[in-house]
Parts: C-alpha cells; sequence; structure tokens
C-alpha cells in the first residue's frame, strides 16, 4: 500500500510529517464528500432549527398518546445516553476546539484564536441555561416520599439522596443542550463545503466525527421528546436552544465585536 504525508505547521513544532496510508484517506474522503453534499441539501442546512422545533413538537405529542411502546432508548440508561448525551458538551468541545483552530489557522492564526472563542461563548451560554433550569426545578418544586410531602428537603439533589420525589418543573435540558450544540456544530462545519486547500487526515476526521455526533444528537433529541419530559418542558427546551443559537450567529457573530463568523476558505488559484 502506498504511503503520502500530511504536513504539520511549522509553529506547532520541527518540520515533520503524518504517514497515512493512502488508501485509508481516500475512503475518508468519499465519506467527508458524502456529508459535503447532504449539508448542501438546503432544506437541511437552512431549516435545522424549525426541524428540531417540528421534532420537538411531534415527538411530545406521539408521548402524550401513551401509545408508544417501551424500547431500550425509552430507558435513560442507554448507552448512548449514558456515555454521549451526559457529556454532551464535553464531546462538543472536544472534537470542536481542534477543529476550528485546524480549519482557520491558514488563513489566520489570530482569526482561528478568534473563532476558537466561540467556544468560551457557547460554553457560557451552556452554564448559564443549564443551571437556570436547575434554579427553576428547585424552586417550583416539593419532595414526597410514600406520597408524603417532605418540606426539610429543599433541592432535587437532597429529596433524592433521602430516597424522595421531586416534582418540580423540569425544562428538559437535554432538547435545549442538543439542538443547541447540533446547531453550533453544523454552523462550524459549514466551512467544508467550499474547502478546496489545506485539508489533511486529521480535519477530515473530525468532520467525520463531527457529523456523527450530530446525528447521535438528533437521534437521541427524538428520543427525549417521545420518552421524556411533556410538550411544553421540551418545547422550552428546544426554543432555548434555537435561541441561544440564532442570537450568537444570527444577531452577534456577523459583527465586528464579536468571534466571527466561521470563514469560507479562500479557493487555491
Amino acid at each position: 500500500m502506498s504511503r503520502c504525508t500530511i504536513p504539520i505547521p511549522s509553529f506547532i513544532g520541527p518540520p515533520s510529517a503524518i504517514l497515512v496510508p493512502s488508501g485509508n484517506m481516500a475512503d475518508v474522503d468519499i465519506i467527508v464528500n458524502k456529508f459535503v453534499a447532504l449539508w448542501r441539501i438546503p432544506f437541511i442546512r437552512l431549516k435545522l432549527p424549525w426541524i428540531f422545533l417540528g421534532l420537538s413538537m411531534v415527538g411530545s405529542l406521539v408521548k402524550s398518546t401513551q401509545l408508544v411502546p417501551e424500547t431500550y432508548f425509552s430507558n435513560s440508561r442507554n448507552v448512548l445516553n449514558m456515555y454521549f448525551v451526559k457529556v454532551s458538551w464535553g464531546w462538543t468541545l472536544l472534537l470542536l476546539t481542534p477543529f476550528i483552530f485546524l480549519i482557520h489557522y491558514n488563513d489566520s492564526l489570530t482569526f482561528a484564536l478568534r473563532r476558537m472563542s466561540s467556544l468560551v461563548v457557547a460554553t457560557a451560554i451552556w452554564y448559564t441555561f443549564t443551571e437556570t433550569f436547575f434554579y427553576i426545578e428547585d424552586a417550583t418544586g416539593t419532595c414526597h416520599r410514600d406520597q408524603v410531602p417532605h418540606k426539610e428537603f429543599t433541592t432535587k439533589w437532597r429529596c433524592r439522596s433521602a430516597g424522595g420525589q421531586w416534582d418540580g418543573y423540569d425544562i428538559s435540558g437535554h432538547s435545549f443542550i442538543l439542538s443547541y450544540s447540533a446547531l453550533i456544530i453544523a454552523e462550524e462545519m459549514a466551512p467544508m463545503a467550499t474547502m478546496e486547500r489545506n485539508r489533511n487526515i486529521v480535519l477530515d476526521m473530525l468532520y467525520v466525527s463531527l457529523n456523527g455526533i450530530v446525528f447521535i444528537w438528533i437521534w437521541m433529541f427524538m428520543c427525549t421528546s417521545v420518552y421524556f419530559h411533556n410538550f411544553w418542558q421540551n418545547g422550552l427546551g428546544t426554543v432555548f436552544g434555537i435561541l441561544a443559537w440564532f442570537v450568537t450567529y444570527r444577531v452577534w457573530y456577523p459583527k465586528p465585536l464579536s468571534p466571527g463568523l466561521p470563514l469560507k476558505p479562500t479557493k487555491q488559484s
């Protein structure tokens, strides 16, 4: 099998190269091109926020019929929920951080670092919303054990630690984070659709992985809508996720004093 080299930017370290089997690179390139073609479909690229809103509404309505049978994914301890959704923001940062840097550093290292600051903004948004959801659930709930109220337990955590059940208003954090994460990943992956230079196996693998994560997020978002929470709890979580994406990528980021929008790479002459 023939081998090819991928140069590493000199500012990262001494000049060196990664040896990658060319056959494997060809396979990855085919997968990348298929994902690029998928995201070029206007309905998917432009209507993704509405797709999430529609899935939330339809899924919650289906749940309200109580006709949906239990499946592996109706158990919150399924593998995707335990090892992906519960640490979804960690997966998002793990894959997006190097991807944003690699896709922009050739145009400008300064701009690459500026673009990476969008992840700081996104993390602040994630933390603020999730903590607010926790606060609302604690502020609106009471603890019950054996159908007897226990007012001495004032938070969900203390109530459950004592073996009780908490009945606060639980806005779906899953609906929020899965929709928000998928929307910002879709935004950050957009430059790959027009990228004709400076591609390498690392960037391609990150792109494939990000697409895989987006599909997991969409699937688990549907499962959340069908099996957990109610219509308004799922709807509010989804609306807040879409709103957070819209305010940043559609209102703030196009302005000069912001992390900026992902660049479309210049074509190789």
